[in-house]
């Protein structure tokens, strides 16, 4: 999942694969799959994988905590994928499968889930992987001293795990949860040694152990992560292309903050891959006979900003319309990101499973519409500046941006910030601490919050929107509704949606939700979350883990 420093996962009934952009044909079927090598006349390359080697991946943000479970921002899981196993696999066509677990049972009253485990794992200290495995992980997200956030979050209807038997595991819910197996199938909520669990969190950050094809050796803060190949690992989900150890010996996870030098490094053959590839350097990628480039676009909820309906100005409907009908956003993009990335215009990014595209208009750019509509809400004067006035008080919102919020996003809002004046709204963008954006968020004293939420299933619709998360403004602490959204018919249509295994129901009551949610016009969405990668011409094989489209390295090598 999660947002950003502002808070911080695809279930689709479509195909979901990554745009390459490879520069000879061959290799335009290969790179996602194998990674067919593509023709040097200084590298010799071999189209079958080579065992061993080094390969040095660069990305931009350093996780807080190496323990996926902990908080849960994006770069936590990235890293996660690469040493942790799943309960359940996820393939591109957002189906269900096993992995840690070979099959599993649900109660029909949805209620308690029966899984049956393979009996031939174990972590890399040792430990093995069963039943109590199972029990130890989920009571750790569950237990609030955790702090999970995200993995926590997502199974807040999680009460017990009963031990059948050393293979059996038969979880025990509160209430139906029809996006339980999706959700277990993220790196969020990987599965990792119960053993190393028992030792104090700060440690287990450090030096988390997993079940995985990778290990944790060492954690370089501001520099490095390191991971070496599990000689033991043979267990691989089904959407892996091999079984056995990886192929690579060694993995080498650099964080390189500025865009620039990671994409120089990636040019000059320094790095092998590179995540968060900057908008600015797609073009001179794709015209880089070293370079294919991996893009996809991640589920969940996209990038917004989502608007606080509990206080003034945003309390009225009319002026919530109005003020991201005055928002240029297909323009904004254009500028800032040279329309690499599309807009969003619904709740849901079109990854999402679920998605329905009938809400994107809700959105549009429609300045003579958000005229009428400040009209309509009193707003019809203005003063000497050009801003809308009623009772002698300017139409101002505030919008609060912590400070790991990109520049380029900055440079979006400024120009967020101009297209809404010309309907009269004096925008204000608040730069400041993470910890003081946390603690405004906190109070309610905002007007928009900056965020998205990444996540495989469309049941996002009642993390960010339902009033099970929601603090009412005046309590304080951190809530995951962050526009105050309270509506007892919109939540009634999602529980709905987790009490039913049916597809063709969840389709329908999910389309009510996304139809209710664009109504209400309670975030302005810009564009969805999306993984881009670069990829070095020595390296071949590098995939995205279908769930939240993260880099998977198990099937990758290097030919150096």
């Amino acid at each position: 999942m999660r947002e950003p420093a502002q808070p911080l996962q695809r279930h689709s009934p479509r195909p979901r694969s990554p745009r390459i952009y490879p520069h000879i044909a061959f290799a335009t079927l290969c790179s996602l799959l194998l990674g067919c090598g593509q023709d040097s006349s200084t590298v010799t390359r071999s189209t079958q994988p080579v065992s061993g080697g080094t390969l040095v991946y660069a990305t931009d943000r350093e996780p807080t905590c190496l323990d996926p479970h902990v908080a849960g921002d994006m770069p936590q899981v990235f890293v996660a994928q690469q040493y942790l196993d799943s309960l359940v696999s996820m393939d591109q066509q957002g189906r269900i499968g096993p992995w840690l677990a070979k099959s599993w049972e649900v109660s029909a009253d949805g209620l308690s889930y029966s899984f049956h485990l393979r009996n031939d794992v174990h972590f890399t200290d040792g430990t093995p992987f069963n039943a109590a495995a199972v029990k130890a992980n989920l009571d750790h997200m569950a237990n609030p001293k955790t702090q999970s956030s995200t993995a926590g979050g997502y199974i807040r209807q999680y009460r017990s795990t009963e031990v059948r038997d050393e293979f059996t595991a038969v979880v025990h819910l509160a209430t139906p949860y029809a996006a339980f197996l999706e959700v277990l199938a993220q790196g969020f909520l990987g599965i990792q040694s119960p053993t190393a669990l028992l030792r104090p969190r700060d440690v287990n950050c450090e030096s988390p152990v997993g079940s995985g094809p990778f290990k944790v050796v060492r954690w370089e803060r501001q520099s490095q992560v390191e991971l070496v190949r599990n000689p033991d690992y043979n267990w691989a989900p089904p959407t892996a292309r091999h079984q056995g150890p990886a192929w690579l010996e060694r993995i080498v996870w650099k964080f390189i903050l500025e865009p620039s030098v990671r994409f120089a490094s990636l040019q000059a053959g320094e790095v092998d891959v590179i995540e968060a590839l900057p908008p600015e350097s797609h073009e001179a990628a794709r015209r880089n006979p070293d370079l294919t480039l991996i893009i996809a676009q991640r589920p969940g909820n996209p990038t917004n900003g989502t608007l606080n309906i509990t206080r003034a100005p945003f309390d009225d409907l009319r002026v919530r319309e109005a003020f991201v009908r005055s928002a240029d956003i297909e323009g904004a993009l254009k500028s800032v990101y040279f329309s690499e990335f599309p807009r969003a215009g619904g709740p849901l990014s079109p990854a999402t499973r679920f998605y329905s595209a009938d809400f994107q208009h809700a959105q549009h750019y429609d300045p003579a519409r958000a005229a009428r509509l400040l009209d309509e809400a009193g707003w019809t004067q203005r003063d000497s500046e050009g801003y809308r006035i009623r009772n002698g008080q300017r139409l101002q919102v505030h919008v609060v941006m912590g400070n790991r919020t990109p520049p380029s996003e900055y440079t979006l809002w400024e120009q967020v910030q101009a297209t809404t004046r010309l309907a009269g709204f004096e925008l204000i963008v608040e730069q400041m601490s993470d910890v003081q954006a946390t603690k405004r968020q906190a109070d309610w004293d905002y007007d928009i919050r900056l965020g998205y939420w990444n996540t495989n299933t469309a049941d996002v619709l009642r993390i960010i929107f339902s009033s099970e998360f929601i603090r009412p403004a005046g309590v304080g602490g951190y809530h995951q509704n962050t526009a105050g959204f309270n509506d007892p018919a919109f939540d009634g249509i999602l529980q709905q949606a987790l009490a039913t295994q049916d597809a063709e129901q969840r389709r329908g009551l999910y389309y009510q939700a996304q139809q209710i949610a664009s109504a209400q016009y309670l975030q302005l969405t810009t564009y969805p979350q999306s993984t881009r990668l670069g990829i070095y011409k020595t390296t071949q094989g590098v995939r995205l883990e279908p769930s939240l489209a993260v880099t998977y390295l198990y099937d990758a090598w290097v030919n150096k």
